[in-house]
């Protein structure tokens, strides 16, 4: 176990706590200690849900540790059923109560109670979130699925699918399903059920009623869908709708499946991205650097669309799922690249010092490492914080979720150009800091206060710069160092970079100007 101030993945009974969140009618009983009662903090606060999550903890103290803490979950589950009256519960325990070894499936079995209990055997010390999510809708499925169930012959109706995968605190799972309704709705196929988001117990009985799974977040649902294959011969559409390339073969298999015409969801021509990458405007952004990190899912398809949707050059791709691990790496080799596998953030942050990007897309995490280093980055993946469950429609998947991309990633290295821009300009008297604002009558100077020191008042241009370096101990002369600062913010580190491994590598013990334009010619060949 490591100690970090940041995590990719809470322990795996924070997934379950996803599931049963993201389902109706059906209820949490989690054996744990005080203090491991954050469930409402997850949902209400960063999701913000307006109803809380439905977990009964037991919440039994230190005190209690002495006593039959056996009992104290058998009067809590007693306690929930009576309270929620839900169709069925899930029983198991948090990463701190399960030290204590009590057996919640056991315990919940031998009470008798009246409606299905599906016991969760999550090990928090092995596993963690994405896994407890997916083992939890697994079980779920397993116990609640009516495997007697027979489809009825296809002839003389709509296809039907099962859409799986949307979850509670999942990235913007709400608005891709809006999106994957509409596509279905263009190719006439029947939903047959949404799970497990706003699923009921009794729906998930009827899951064996579709002629086919669409599997849209495989962290989640990839488990329950192989299963579903095996016990219903449903077959599974794989393809992850994330840009305008996926969503079109997305929208192929979908009807292959179906036995549908795809023309209809193939006509959309709503996406604003392939026109911009054909436009002149484009050739700025052409190659682009860019660093990518976060769930499987989300992190090859947004290389997949760098790389040949938008012209970017992926120079880093990694995920925090080692479950998925292979997924990543193969994405990664057809980058030319090596990916990065792991859950530590400073691991990750070193690989993008490294890599000196362009742009990074990548969780909450990468946002912040980016702010730090002075890089433009946009939110492609959980983890989130409340600033990605935005109001307002923001799907990742379809036609325009595409468009919501494209937003996204373009217009932080666009307004990186226009802040160089005036950069270039700050001498002219328009932009100027003694200039007003251009809508408030910019010829006029500002006022500025009288200073108190008549020395300052003389021009900075006018004080000859000394040839010493520009801090104590420092490569750098004062004039080279001013020259550095003419260079885009978003380039700069990497041109600091290359011209300190220059100078090292050939043995000058100070960077000046002559060192800075070897450098850039060096490096330019």
């Amino acid at each position: 176990m490591q100690l970090a101030v940041w995590t990719y993945e809470g322990p795996p009974h924070v997934g379950a706590m996803r599931v049963a969140t993201a389902m109706e009618k059906l209820h949490y009983v989690l054996h744990a200690p005080q203090g491991d009662t954050y469930a409402d903090l997850l949902f209400t606060m960063i999701e913000r849900r307006a109803k809380r999550p439905p977990v009964t903890y037991t919440t039994f103290e230190a005190r209690d540790l002495g006593k039959d803490t056996a009992q104290i979950f058998q009067d809590a589950a007693r306690e929930a059923v009576t309270r929620f009256n839900p169709q069925a519960i899930i029983v198991g325990a948090s990463c701190t109560a399960e030290l204590i070894q009590d057996d919640p499936a056991g315990l919940a079995e031998a009470m008798g109670l009246p409606l299905p209990v599906i016991p969760l055997e999550l090990p928090s010390y092995q596993r963690k979130e994405n896994w407890g999510a997916a083992e939890t809708f697994y079980q779920i499925v397993r116990h609640l699925g009516d495997k007697s169930l027979t489809r009825a012959p296809r002839e003389g109706r709509k296809a039907r699918a099962n859409i799986l995968g949307p979850c509670a605190l999942g990235f913007r799972h709400r608005d891709d399903l809006v999106e994957i309704r509409k596509i279905l709705s263009q190719l006439d196929i029947e939903i047959n059920l949404v799970a497990p988001l706003g699923a009921t117990p009794e729906d998930i009985a009827r899951i064996g009623d579709a002629d086919f799974n669409i599997v849209l977040y495989p962290e989640i649902a990839d488990e329950a869908a192989r299963w579903l294959e095996r016990t219903f011969d449903q077959p599974a559409v794989r393809t992850i709708p994330i840009g305008v390339g996926a969503t079109r073969s997305f929208i192929a298999d979908v009807a292959e499946l179906a036995g549908a015409d795809p023309t209809p969801a193939l006509g959309d021509t709503s996406s604003r991205m392939p026109w911009w990458s054909r436009s002149v405007d484009s050739t700025y952004l052409t190659s682009k650097r860019v660093f990518i990190f976060g769930d499987s899912t989300h992190a090859v398809a947004a290389a997949r669309i760098a790389r040949e949707e938008l012209g970017f050059e992926v120079c880093g791709l990694g995920c925090y799922s080692r479950e998925f691990a292979r997924e990543v790496r193969a994405e990664a080799a057809r980058c030319g690249i090596e990916a990065l596998i792991t859950d530590d953030h400073l691991a990750v942050e070193d690989a993008i010092t490294a890599a000196a990007p362009e742009l990074v897309l990548g969780t909450q995490m990468e946002r912040h490492i980016a702010k730090r280093l002075g890089i433009p980055c946009a939110v492609i993946s959980a983890p989130v914080h409340v600033q990605d469950f935005p109001a307002r429609h923001s799907p990742q998947m379809g036609f325009e979720g595409a468009n919501v991309i494209f937003d996204t990633w373009v217009h932080p290295l666009v307004m990186g150009l226009e802040e160089h821009l005036l950069t270039m300009f700050r001498e002219d008297f328009e932009f100027s800091d003694e200039a007003g604002a251009s809508h408030h009558a910019a010829h006029s100077p500002r006022k500025v206060a009288p200073a108190t020191d008549p020395v300052s008042q003389a021009p900075v241009t006018d004080i000859p710069a000394p040839a010493f370096a520009a801090e104590p101990g420092s490569l750098w002369t004062a004039e080279a160092e001013r020259e550095l600062k003419k260079i885009p913010f978003f380039v700069r580190g990497k041109a600091r970079r290359n011209t300190e491994n220059f100078a090292a590598a050939e043995g000058r013990r100070q960077i000046d100007l002559d060192t800075l334009y070897d450098a850039k010619a060096h490096y330019a060949r």
